[in-house]
């Protein structure tokens, strides 16, 4: 098998919550560009006609889309009754942020946050990743973030989900490895999306965030691609357990 080889996607079906805008959006496209049909899901997704649709079905590959609330339990079991048998790569994006100081931070944040990122993304973990490990191969992907390194500011619930994610992601990959089920997770650094926008638009955060990333920009969606389709392909078949940090350097400075 060639190098280039080892990225095709062809004939494989990946599963992308969080699809509908961002890095799950830029994540969706870049499995159909390298071959995978999609499965999407997000909190208000159409269920035909989105925009991630279109440009899947534009390269030539299927889609299917499905709404799903992440922070509602019996949501998500719904929406895994619908979902198709065989999924060769999960993608788990979707998430939430709420910001409040810690000394205020209400139940209702905390158990919004900690059920969106963390328990609804074992849920599917679990139940798509039986069906891998019973098969014998499969790719999972979770988002992590910078902040299952670092503490953050204003948002405990944040930083605890994804301190979580970072070790749910190794304690999979630790009894899913033997049966070829690869698990790993893509650590975004700062990124130009919905969830930042309030830290974009602070006049004493944003410059401060900016001058610690070397590559002196914010990311992008579209800068998710090639870890997205590396972490989901052959390629990666010996990688498992790993957190890839695409952060603009910002945890090497």
């Amino acid at each position: 098998m060639s190098v280039l080889d080892l990225f095709k996607l062809d004939g494989k079906t990946a599963l992308v919550t969080g699809a509908k805008r961002g890095i799950g959006k830029a994540m969706a496209v870049a499995l159909a560009e390298a071959g995978a049909d999609i499965i999407g899901v997000s909190k208000t997704l159409e269920p035909a006609g989105s925009d991630v649709e279109r440009e899947v079905t534009a390269l030539g590959r299927k889609f299917s889309g499905f709404a799903c609330d992440f922070a509602n339990r019996e949501s998500v079991y719904e929406f895994l009754s619908e979902v198709p048998a065989h999924v060769d790569i999960l993608v788990n994006n979707a998430g939430t942020i709420l910001r409040k100081p810690a000394a205020g931070h209400p139940d209702e944040y905390w158990d919004q946050i900690i059920e969106t990122n963390l328990n609804s993304q074992f849920v599917i973990s679990r139940e798509i990743g039986k069906t891998m490990v019973a098969r014998g191969a499969g790719k999972i992907i979770f988002t992590a973030s910078l902040l299952s390194f670092q503490g953050g500011i204003t948002v405990p619930g944040y930083a605890a989900s994804k301190g979580a994610i970072g070790q749910l992601t190794k304690a999979l990959s630790n009894e899913w490895a033997p049966h070829n089920v690869q698990v790993n997770a893509i650590a975004p650094g700062y990124v130009e999306t919905d969830n930042t926008t309030a830290l974009r638009t602070d006049p004493n955060r944003a410059p401060a965030i900016l001058s610690r990333i070397p590559a002196n920009r914010w990311g992008a969606p579209d800068d998710f691609k090639g870890a997205t389709v590396f972490l989901a392909s052959p390629a990666s078949d010996y990688v498992t357990g790993s957190i890839l940090v695409v952060d603009g350097g910002w945890l090497a400075r």
